[in-house]
């Protein structure tokens, strides 16, 4: 049978809950959204492609963001193709550059604090792993979930990305991560592996520690990431891979 687009449709996956509804999804806000929405305004108004297009609030003050064709990425069953990881970073790049000119005045509450953007930072999505990826025939489509934006280094976020994107997060073939990792230093442009592979680090035991803090102030969201064992799971996930930074560094 055809599906009703006018019944409602939990997602999967995402940190604070979203509800399909047609062509529509349908996410809680919070303190956090109009800074966010400010963001997602200045990067639809200047051509930033591949990110779902804002229409306001709803009824039940829920914000309603356009639905993307596609699907997403099963991280933990699934490693996406080297074409698609590097049109991931593409992607990536070009939000970074044009997120540039997103200077707000004065401080804005993002979920992780009200802050001012400092002078060596841009608006980060900070979220950007494969999972929040929209994959359409074979190809990365969209950049979803973007309630996590705020100030950061634009490293922080294309270490984000290796982190599931190559994926850095499990223990792949060395001969694959070498691969990857280059395909993802050469199309992104801008840092060497080893210094991203340093980033990795730095960036998910800064997301534990998110996470963590999240979850102290009792953010919904973060209390939901609970149920599978974060933060702890990610630390133990960077321990991991601090063990296997050796090897990789040497096949460099």
């Amino acid at each position: 049978m055809p599906r009703d687009d006018t019944e409602p449709e939990a997602l999967p996956g995402a940190v604070g809950g979203a509800t399909r509804i047609g062509r529509t999804v349908r996410r809680p806000t919070g303190p956090w959204t109009p800074a966010v929405h400010e963001l997602l305004n200045f990067l639809h108004d200047n051509g930033l492609r591949g990110m779902p297009e804002l229409h306001g609030i709803d009824d039940e003050g829920r914000e309603v963001l356009e639905y993307v064709e596609g699907r997403g990425v099963p991280v933990d069953r699934e490693i996406v193709l080297d074409t698609v990881l590097a049109e991931a970073v593409t992607w990536l790049r070009d939000f970074h550059d044009l997120v540039v000119d997103f200077r707000p005045e004065g401080a804005r509450t993002w979920r992780a604090g009200t802050v001012e953007l400092g002078d060596d930072q841009i608006v980060c999505h900070h979220d950007p792993g494969a999972y929040n990826w929209i994959v359409q025939s074979g190809h990365f489509v969209a950049m979803i979930d973007w309630d996590m934006a705020g100030p950061g280094r634009p490293i922080e976020d294309l270490a984000f990305l290796a982190w599931t994107g190559i994926p850095l997060y499990r223990e792949i073939p060395l001969d694959d991560v070498m691969r990857r990792l280059d395909l993802l230093v050469d199309t992104y442009g801008e840092w060497g592996p080893s210094t991203v592979l340093a980033a990795v680090v730095e960036r998910m035991t800064a997301a534990s520690d998110r996470i963590e803090a999240g979850q102290a102030r009792g953010d919904d969201g973060f209390l939901n990431l609970a149920t599978v064992g974060e933060p702890q799971r990610t630390r133990d996930r960077v321990a991991a891979f601090r063990e296997r930074i050796s090897v990789i560094e040497q096949a460099l």
